[in-house]
């Protein structure tokens, strides 16, 4: 009766743990139903080296514009009313596969007839309005219209969330948030109140961390990702107390076996 007592408590004991040890990832915790908070960050994407833009110049006479396309990306016409037309060229698996212009290491962009353009630095609109001025002050081309995008944006995700990878983003503009979710969303095993985020520079890198569980993720420059960020997010504590307690675990069992194994060894020699 008391063997069985003993093994009941043990039992109950080892539930309360689990049950301590696990924890659900709350986001956001401190922000309040009622309460409004501004958007204060206006986030634009900057051009960096290894980026591939799309980059399709057009205007009323769509034939004038040709000179200053990549074949097969495409163009806009714009109709009698003013609306504006699209023509699609080749169709291609993803944006990465359409034709485009690669950033080289010097931040430059070779561009039919202009040359040679740097454009690391610049966001969308701001090399669209670079195109757009040059085309008018060298008058090649009348009310140009110029559309830029980009076609290799992506991000990685590391550590404990639900499937590790390397994500593609259409568009420019990405939150931390919509990337944990596209990576299947924490684990209890994660460390939510320091997600890291990796960022390049140019020729430097940079780390930062993030809490999730407060509204003040909003204000941070990790909030809306880079391209090429890596984010990477820790175990906490009682996914690391049990990798510790198992590999314990591992060690006793091996050097129970090899204790043993040493013991018969020793009786049959001594025999």
């Amino acid at each position: 009766m008391m063997k069985k007592y003993i093994q009941f408590a043990c039992l109950a004991a080892m539930l309360t743990m689990t049950s301590c040890g696990s924890q659900k990832n709350i986001y956001l915790q401190d922000m309040e139903e009622t309460q409004e908070y501004p958007v204060i960050q206006k986030y634009e994407a900057v051009i960096q080296r290894d980026d591939k833009l799309s980059i399709v110049v057009n205007c009323k006479d769509p034939e004038l514009a040709l000179p200053y396309n990549i074949p097969g990306t495409g163009s806009y016409s714009i109709g009698s009313d003013g609306s504006i037309n699209t023509t699609v060229g080749q169709v291609a698996s993803s944006d990465k596969d359409k034709p485009g212009y690669l950033v080289d290491i010097n931040g430059d962009i070779h561009f039919p007839v202009l040359g040679r353009l740097h454009v690391e630095g610049l966001t969308r609109n701001q090399l669209t309005n670079l195109i757009k001025s040059k085309l008018t002050e060298q008058q090649l081309l009348k009310d140009p219209l110029v559309m830029v995008d980009f076609l290799n944006f992506k991000f990685s995700v590391l550590g404990e969330v639900g499937h590790v990878g390397t994500f593609n983003v259409t568009g420019d503009r990405i939150t931390i948030l919509e990337a944990i979710a596209m990576a299947g969303d924490l684990k209890e095993t994660s460390r939510i109140d320091r997600v890291a985020i990796i960022r390049d520079y140019g020729n430097k890198r940079r780390i930062m961390h993030v809490d999730l569980r407060s509204k003040d993720v909003f204000q941070s420059p990790a909030y809306y990702l880079h391209q090429n960020d890596i984010i990477y997010v820790e175990p906490n504590s009682v996914k690391t107390e049990t990798d510790s307690q198992r590999k314990l675990s591992y060690w006793t069992m091996a050097l129970s076996a090899i204790t043993t194994i040493t013991t018969v060894v020793l009786y049959f020699i001594k025999k």
